[in-house]
């Protein structure tokens, strides 16, 4: 007996299909959430520090503080948020989150910078945010650096004997958007692919029509095929959906090339649709298979990719733990196409681990899956 016959393979992927369409709940689940889920997850995680809360403690009072607070505020970073008298009043404005950080400029500011003498400015730091700390430390030190190198001396402007240059390539805006969307791509179509089909097999055995399937000819590997067939169409609509939102909403570039992006997604769905099977056969309860299918999908792709935080910032053991994490490559090829335009010279390894992905996550399911009653 043939292990794929087209007329079985169709028969159940048509029942897939009819009983998913009865199912409007997990239609909607399908085709809503993972659109409702990058338009939440894109604008709620900004890694962008704007409008920082600046307090000003101007001691001197002179055009010379002044020209420094307005380059501070002309910036764009910051926002000045108050004017106390004394340095000692920057821990009640950190203790009421009144402000983030506090510039002090001492009495005597403008005459040392007249004397030509080195003047001194302290910076307070509320520390409890770690991360806009340092960010808000480097931006100060930049309007800083860039007073001094326009203060004025003896009448003539400082000539620096070496002047940097930057040029930002792929993000030229610097927006952490572009970086977030592409890789919320890969979590978001992960974690819905596998949830989909966690409730597959599981709802054969809660309604009572296991009994039916196991009596019928078809073989394991056709109730995997079939079963994957409809969510496999359903995935890559919402692939490019979500693509197209990304480019539409976000602005994302997207400079590489769509007939890339859609075979690489369509392996990594299989191997994700596979996952969610594997669930369903071993779980046998749909409330079960659900809960499992998030926690072994989107916490692992969330955390353990590269999508919220550096892998190579993590302990040795979450290293060596996030080369299992499928969602790590696919985050790669994502935001390669999106804003670098890469082609498959560069990804040749990444779309290899999907095909590899895609059999794995086929092999689970078709080893779980079980015809026998008991």
């Amino acid at each position: 007996m043939a292990l794929l016959d087209p007329v079985r393979l169709w028969a159940i992927a048509r029942k897939e299909t009819i009983q998913l369409a009865r199912d409007r709940r997990s239609l909607a689940l399908a085709f809503a959430l993972p659109l409702l889920l990058l338009v939440l997850y894109g604008y709620a995680i900004v890694w962008d520090v704007r409008d920082i809360a600046l307090a000003v403690v101007d001691q001197d009072r002179t055009a010379a503080s002044r020209e420094l607070v307005d380059g501070f505020l002309a910036s764009g970073y910051f926002s000045l948020a108050a004017t106390p008298e004394r340095p000692e009043e920057a821990a009640r404005l950190f203790a009421r989150d009144t402000a983030q950080i506090v510039l002090v400029i001492p009495p005597g500011f403008a005459a040392d910078l007249g004397d030509g003498r080195t003047a001194s400015l302290q910076v307070l730091l509320d520390g409890s945010d770690a991360n806009t700390a340092t960010i808000a430390m480097g931006y100060a030190e930049a309007v800083a650096r860039t007073f001094g190198q326009n203060v004025l001396l003896a009448g003539e402007r400082l000539a620096l004997p070496l002047v940097a240059e930057s040029r930002v390539w792929y993000n030229e805006t610097l927006e952490s958007r572009n970086m977030i969307v592409p890789g919320l791509v890969a979590v978001i179509m992960m974690t819905i692919a596998a949830m989909l089909t966690s409730l597959t097999i599981a709802r054969e055995w809660e309604r009572g029509t296991m009994e039916q399937l196991a009596a019928t000819p078809v073989t394991r590997l056709e109730v995997v095929f079939g079963k994957l067939l409809p969510y496999l169409a359903i995935g890559l609509v919402d692939t490019a959906a979500v693509a197209a939102l990304a480019v539409a909403l976000f602005g994302v570039p997207l400079r590489g090339s769509p007939l890339l992006l859609l075979p690489l997604s369509l392996f990594f769905l299989f191997g994700s649709l596979g996952l969610g099977l594997f669930i369903s056969a071993a779980a046998r309860s749909q409330v079960l298979a659900t809960q499992v299918a998030l926690v072994a999908t989107f916490l692992p792709a969330f955390l353990l990719s590269g999508f919220m935080f550096a892998i190579e910032n993590m302990p040795a053991p979450l290293r060596a733990l996030s080369y299992l994490i499928p969602a790590r490559y696919f985050i790669v090829v994502t935001r390669g196409i999106f804003l670098k335009g890469v082609g498959i010279e560069v990804l040749r390894v990444q779309g290899l681990l999907m095909i590899a992905f895609a059999a794995v996550g086929l092999a689970l399911a078709v080893r779980s899956f079980r015809k026998e009653l008991g």
